[in-house]
C-alpha cells in the first residue's frame, strides 16, 4: 500500500501558493487600473487641469484615453506574469 498523504499536503501547498500569487497579481492590477481611472480621471481632474496633453488637460485625457491604454497594459502584464507563474508551479502548457 502506498501512502499518498505526502504528496496530497505537497500539492495543497502547491495549490495554495499558486493561488495566493494569482490573487495578489489580480489585486495589484485592479488597484492600479482603479487609482488610474477612477483617481486620475474623475478625483484628481481638478488638480491635473492644468496639465496639458494633446490640447486637452490631463485629468480628462486619463478619463478618456488613459485608463484604456492602462487597462490593456495590465492585460498584458498579467498574461506574461502568469505564464512566468504557471512555469514556476509546474502547471504551463507547454
Amino acid at each position: 500500500m502506498v501512502d499518498h498523504s505526502v504528496d496530497t499536503s505537497e500539492t495543497a501547498t502547491k495549490d495554495a501558493g499558486y493561488w495566493s500569487t494569482n490573487i495578489r497579481i489580480i489585486g495589484i492590477c485592479l488597484a492600479i487600473w482603479a487609482i488610474v481611472s477612477f483617481g486620475f480621471g474623475i478625483i484628481l481632474r481638478p488638480l491635473l487641469s492644468g496639465i496639458s496633453v494633446g490640447g486637452a488637460d490631463l485629468g480628462f485625457w486619463f478619463a478618456q484615453q488613459g485608463s484604456i491604454l492602462v487597462f490593456l497594459a495590465l492585460i498584458f502584464f498579467y498574461a506574461w506574469r502568469m505564464n512566468r507563474l504557471d512555469k514556476q508551479y509546474g502547471v504551463d502548457e507547454e
